[in-house]
């Protein structure tokens, strides 16, 4: 079966018919869910359900459950979460803390038939990095960063859940936010390989990875690093990637063009894969006819990745709730 090389995000609550037919005839390599998309365990098991009966396999369903402000599933019916800068300050033991948190979210994520979490970040923290992303980082350095990104992704395995390493190459110099506009970084090369681009130089071993919508004028002044043929070079090269590679949504305000020429640059620069997110049905039809068809690497990455999922072992759910509250006193 031939895969489109798309991830798309459903509109509503429960798939339409318009949806499980497009879905069914492009077959994406997998889904996304939002706060739209989610209101109840019950009714959010339904929605993973369907959308895997609708292309007939077990494809991915993502989401981005990071804890803090970014996290799609909320109370009542889920935990709330400190931003994740912020626990790492609080918590007696900070890698511990951290591992039972994505521990207890990779737990919750299964439970409702999600496996794949975009987490963790391995951009460093700066003091201009945006307000939009500051806390929801691990650390202002690389090696408090690998260390706490390879405890996110270790408990998120344990759970049956796959990591997606984001934002590759680096986000953290970004001072403005990406949703809205295109963040330039000028930093030579030489600090960006030591510093920003570090963490993910250690981090290759985790099977999917998200790109940034971040310029760096040093390497491609001309375009962001997800529509940079010379960026991939430097992610698959010299960082040494070569995970299944995701665009960040195709949806934000930092890339030019239409999405469906987003779409077609993203690919023709590298990516496996294109993220769209908003449900929108005729943005979703001219974004899977410009991606295509997922390339023999791609399918050798996804299968690579897919093999990663696990069952979970059982937990005791409490005892680890109540170690998260001890760490953070």
């Amino acid at each position: 079966m031939a895969l489109n090389a798309t991830i798309f995000g459903p509109e509503g609550l429960e798939i339409t018919d318009w949806e499980r037919g497009f879905f069914r005839e492009v077959q994406p390599l997998g889904f996304i869910v939002f706060a739209r998309n989610i209101e109840t365990p019950h009714q959010l098991r339904r929605l993973t359900h369907d959308l895997r009966e609708a292309v007939q396999r077990d494809a991915p369903i993502l989401i981005d459950q990071e804890g803090g402000r970014v996290q799609r599933m909320r109370s009542p019916h889920w935990r709330e979460y400190l931003p994740a800068l912020d626990q790492m300050a609080q918590a007696s033991d900070p890698l511990r803390a951290h591992w039972v948190r994505n521990r207890l979210i990779a737990a919750e994520l299964h439970d409702v038939g999600i496996d794949a979490n975009c987490a963790p970040l391995a951009d460093i923290a700066e003091d201009a990095t945006h307000p939009v992303l500051k806390n929801r980082l691990y650390g202002y350095d690389v090696e408090t960063v690998v260390a706490a990104s390879k405890a996110c992704a270790d408990a998120h395995l344990a759970g049956g859940v796959l990591p997606v390493l984001k934002h590759i190459p680096g986000y953290g110099r970004a001072a403005v936010d990406s949703h809205q506009d295109l963040p330039c970084v000028d930093a030579p090369r030489a600090d960006l390989d030591v510093w920003d681009f570090a963490p993910f130089a250690a981090l290759t071993d985790i099977p999917i990875g998200m790109t940034a919508h971040i310029v760096f004028s040093d390497i491609d002044a001309a375009a962001p690093a997800t529509t940079s043929a010379k960026m991939m070079e430097v992610i698959r090269k010299d960082i040494g990637f070569n995970g299944l590679l995701m665009t960040d949504d195709l949806s934000m305000e930092a890339l030019s063009g239409t999405v469906a020429e987003r779409a077609e640059a993203s690919i023709a620069a590298g990516c496996d894969i294109v993220l769209h997110c908003n449900g929108d049905a005729k943005e979703m039809e001219a974004v899977a006819a410009a991606s295509g068809e997922m390339t023999a690497a791609a399918i050798i990455r996804a299968n690579r990745a897919l093999a990663m999922r696990k069952t979970p072992a059982n937990i005791d759910i409490p005892a680890l709730e109540a170690e998260l509250a001890r760490h953070l006193g």
